[in-house]
């Protein structure tokens, strides 16, 4: 088990955090403020002012909640890992999977080679890394790719959960597997880019992702688009290459997928895929904060439907793509975003439906949106995965998630 999340260790993260903030601001200013010439200590002003919003997210009681919930989850996880490195589920659902079990294990603060988990990460590591074709740096297997069954629609999902995984990843890796993290985040970035630009039929989808494999109604969708946005910057976080174009054409499309009569994000543009979900609501959110526009009008509207969309009794749904524990993680993300009282009336309701659908073994049951069980195939280390990031938000322990 992983040390518990003590306010001590809380509070030595955000000094962290606090640290690199105050570095890169001083790195770009072209000279001292008034009260940095007065000597007026503002890095231990900051530190405290981080400090006292992180007391304000969650009562000590829900902190404590929070933790044994995590940590159960992650035990979970971390069982039932496989001798090749995966966590089990769907084969179409690999590498995606993976991915996410190794971003959960990093949101609590595990490393590479480090700790606990570190071994059962770099094993995952290296599982994700075989599988990336070495041609078109595509992250997901090559029998799914081609016009011949058993072919999926799942591969953009994959390579876009795997992309950010490698990139929030890549400044903890060792030696060994530096080089391989970041000639793999190369290609997969030109893979990423090559199916951004694929011929769309629809002008207003330009910017957009869709399958590998185009479905007829719609060139482009808000789920798989909002993945490889979360790709590009977490890669460029991590200072690779990624032209401001590819970004600014990914948010317009992003913008283009809001509603105005609904409130909310669209899953696509056209025909019965346009339709509103928590996911693609939380998901239009975190491509907002992503581009930079935090709190936007936009934004705040979204997120008053998602308030008005509960996530109680757990495994609800009012629509038959409406996943329940993939919409959690979005609209998890989405709120902290937005902060204040959206995340005050949010995130509490959500631990405590979380945390009491638990099972002792520390897993979350699997999706049944709407008593549609196609997603059940992926399982409950797929789950308890999305559970698990949805809980974690509060530690803002990934970089790609901090506000």
């Amino acid at each position: 088990m992983s040390k518990p999340w003590t306010s001590a260790r809380r509070t030595s993260v955000l000094r962290c955090l606090v640290a690199r903030t105050i570095v890169a601001v001083v790195a770009v200013c072209a000279g001292p403020s008034p009260a940095m010439a007065q000597g007026e200590p503002v890095a231990a002003s900051r530190v405290r002012r981080q400090e006292k919003s992180a007391r304000q997210l969650l009562t000590p009681e829900e902190w404590t909640r929070l933790d044994r919930a995590v940590d159960r989850g992650l035990a979970f996880i971390a069982r039932n890992q496989q001798g090749d490195g995966s966590f089990p589920t769907a084969s179409d659902g690999q590498p995606g999977v993976t991915g996410l079990c190794v971003l959960a294990l990093l949101a609590r603060g595990h490393q590479p080679g480090k700790g606990p988990y570190g071994a059962r990460i770099d094993r995952a590591i290296d599982y994700v890394l075989a599988i990336q074709d070495p041609n078109i740096g595509s992250i997901f297997p090559d029998r799914f790719v081609g016009g011949v069954p058993p072919r999926s629609y799942s591969g953009n999902y994959s390579h876009g959960i795997c992309g950010v995984m490698l990139a929030e990843v890549y400044g903890m890796a060792d030696a060994q597997r530096h080089e391989r993290l970041r000639d793999a985040i190369t290609r997969g970035l030109k893979y990423t880019r090559s199916q951004q630009i694929r011929p769309k039929a629809n002008a207003d989808e330009k910017g957009g992702w869709r399958y590998v494999h185009i479905r007829p109604g719609n060139d482009s969708d808000l789920s798989i688009t909002a993945w490889q946005l979360m790709f590009l910057r977490s890669a460029r976080n991590a200072e690779f290459n990624v032209p401001e174009e590819w970004i600014k054409e990914a948010m317009g499309y992003v913008r283009r997928s809001f509603d105005v009569n609904e409130r909310g994000f669209v899953y696509a543009l056209s025909g019965d895929e346009r339709y509103c979900s928590r996911g693609m609501v939380g998901a239009g959110i975190v491509c907002l904060e992503l581009g930079g526009q935090h709190r936007s009008e936009t934004a705040r509207e979204a997120g008053n439907w998602i308030l008005r969309h509960s996530f109680e009794p757990y495994n609800n749904s009012w629509h038959p793509e409406d996943r329940y524990h993939y919409s959690a993680f979005y609209c998890s993300q989405a709120m902290f975003q937005l902060g204040g009282e959206d995340w005050r009336r949010f995130f509490p309701r959500l631990l405590r439906v979380l945390a009491d659908a638990q099972h002792t073994d520390g897993s979350w049951d699997p999706e049944t949106a709407n008593g549609y069980k196609g997603d059940a195939k992926y399982g409950t280390v797929y789950t308890s995965a999305l559970a698990v990031l949805a809980l974690a938000t509060p530690y803002q322990l990934l970089p790609i998630y901090q506000r």
